[in-house]
């Protein structure tokens, strides 16, 4: 049985180390070009209001990631890379200027509904980044700063232009 252990330990060992070869590619950018359609290229963004973004937003949602020390580490790597690519597919704040504008309406209205909902930032990112933690002036200025945009373009784009399109109904064929 000892045996079976020791071997069993030096197997997990030994895939431990092989694994640390295969790592994903990280998500930093210092090209001016990934930045070219930021939010703030569309949408005035308060200093206030962009410290917070920056501290509690762009790592999982931008095309910059800040990594901590164990993103060397897998299979911590993966599962931070996971967390950032599913984070920029829902809302990449580096790429928002370049969305439609229904889909940046939509994305505002998220915003306030994640914030209400304490749903961001995510409990497993604010375990480790304590300075992601929102407290209620902060999540009170995000809120009134999205509200403030959304208000902003039902007055200036027709109603119809702030709804997702509805794709083609198929008609039945017999």
């Amino acid at each position: 049985m000892k045996k079976i252990l020791k071997l069993l330990g030096i197997i997990l060992l030994f895939a431990f180390i092989v694994i640390q070869f295969f790592r994903p590619a990280k998500n930093t950018s210092t090209d001016p070009a990934a930045f070219a359609n930021d939010i703030s290229k569309a949408f005035e963004v308060p200093n206030d209001v962009q410290l917070i973004l920056q501290t509690s937003c762009y790592d999982c949602h931008s095309n910059n990631t800040k990594y901590p020390w164990y993103s060397n580490i897998q299979p911590a790597a993966w599962w931070l890379n996971d967390h950032v690519l599913e984070g920029k597919k829902e809302v990449n704040f580096s790429e928002f200027a370049s969305y439609r504008i229904g889909r940046k309406y939509k994305k505002f209205e998220e915003i306030i509904e994640q914030l209400e909902e304490n749903e961001m930032p995510l409990s497993s990112y604010t375990v480790i980044h304590k300075n992601a933690i929102l407290n209620k002036d902060q999540k009170l200025s995000l809120t009134n700063w999205a509200t403030v945009i959304r208000d902003s373009m039902k007055v200036q784009y027709p109603a119809d232009s702030l709804k997702r399109p509805q794709k083609p109904q198929q008609v039945a064929t017999k």
